[in-house]
């Protein structure tokens, strides 16, 4: 029996590695097994995929202290924190309890995901789990926390547009690393990584944006998601002042292998039309110091 759905299958498929696919299928459970439960008690980082009342996806930065991503039992986990008030995930949640996971130890290239339903209060939120696996450590660009600064945070300011400013096009042609949430009507919610040398995700123009996607895991969640429905969220953090920019639109898959040639290493690419932009200032007090890129980035 397949652990993937319908778009998963399709894109898969249309991949030529349907078979390779399938036999990844045991790495998926629907339990927190002991490797999954001793990597989160030291983890400060996840990105949360919800979706709001109009169906837009969005993807939220959740940061703590050491094991803020608590383990109840093997199928239920309580993240100890919630995101600044700006933030659309809190009311998403009241309103479609569906909740993709990725915690993310960028100092030691590790990701696991979880994905499932949630509970939410003003203090945290509490998530029954459907799917939990470990991704492999591909375009993670090493960084570490700095501790001097953990306690530490200034008054959050967010600002609310519909196309990028200058300077939020500046800040995306720099990055070497962003998040992107998928949402799936019946399968639920999932949020994924992705990474690569600075400026491999291209601007069109102020609400067009055009990325690669290279060879990964071969299970693709976030295609087949966008296969079935092409709403999603990217977001980007500022890892030196803990700004983010959070990106909800629509992404489009293109299989043009004339196309591929404007992207090193390209297996198909992602264009993403820009519906809504939410720039948030001192979202997290933790900071990163930069340690070096992924020897997985296509050059």
């Amino acid at each position: 029996m397949s652990s993937f759905h319908f778009g998963e299958i399709t894109v898969q498929t249309q991949a030529g590695v349907r078979e390779e696919a399938q036999r990844l299928c045991h790495f998926i459970s629907n339990t927190i097994k002991p490797p999954a439960e001793e990597f989160l008690q030291t983890q400060q980082l996840a990105v949360a995929s919800t979706v709001d009342t109009e169906g837009r996806v969005w993807a939220s930065l959740l940061t703590g202290k050491p094991g803020f991503v608590e383990v109840f039992n093997t199928q239920t986990i309580q993240i100890n924190t919630i995101p600044i008030q700006t933030d659309p995930l809190h009311q998403n949640l009241h309103d479609n309890n569906d909740i993709g996971l990725l915690v993310i130890d960028l100092a030691n290239r590790r990701r696991l995901r979880l994905n499932g339903k949630a509970e939410v209060n003003q203090k945290h939120i509490k998530v029954e789990i459907q799917q939990v696996f470990f991704n492999c450590p591909k375009y993670i660009q090493v960084r570490h926390i700095e501790k001097a600064v953990i306690d530490a945070i200034e008054q959050p300011e967010a600002f609310t547009t519909d196309s990028l400013s200058d300077t939020n096009q500046l800040w995306i042609t720099q990055a070497d690393t962003f998040f992107i949430a998928s949402y799936h009507p019946e399968s639920g919610a999932d949020a994924s990584h992705r990474g690569g040398f600075p400026g491999f995700i291209q601007v069109v123009n102020s609400n067009q944006l055009v990325f690669p996607d290279y060879s990964g895991n071969n299970m693709f969640q976030t295609f087949g998601n966008l296969n079935v429905n092409p709403k999603a969220g990217l977001l980007f953090i500022d890892f030196e002042k803990g700004h983010t920019l959070q990106i909800t639109g629509k992404a489009q898959v293109i299989w043009d292998v004339a196309r591929l040639t404007e992207f090193a290493g390209a297996q198909r690419l992602v264009e993403f039309a820009i519906e809504q932009v939410l720039e948030s200032r001192n979202t997290t007090s933790l900071r990163w110091r930069f340690g070096e890129y992924s020897p997985a980035n296509p050059g």
